[in-house]
């Protein structure tokens, strides 16, 4: 069970807001020591298509893709 779970209800149409849960939790929550998983609610859902996953591209964030692989990499759970 993790100890933080960040909830993302943001879909691909406001790609930074979308990437956010992904970029804190691979990039701040997990490299911290905390045990971390990812909830994706309503539009977030759109977001594990193989389709979206590439076109998703925030602004001062990485790209989703690269994101994903991260969570992939470091055992973060993503749940839809």
């Amino acid at each position: 069970m993790p100890g933080l779970l960040i909830v993302a209800a943001t879909g691909p149409v406001d790609p930074t807001r979308a990437s956010v849960p992904f970029h804190i939790a691979v990039n701040g929550a997990k490299p911290a020591g905390t045990e971390v998983a990812v909830a994706l609610a309503g539009d977030a859902a759109e977001l594990v298509k193989p389709d979206v996953i590439a076109n998703v591209v925030g602004l001062g964030v990485p790209p989703l893709r690269d994101l994903l692989d991260k969570c992939l990499a470091q055992d973060v759970r993503v749940y839809v």
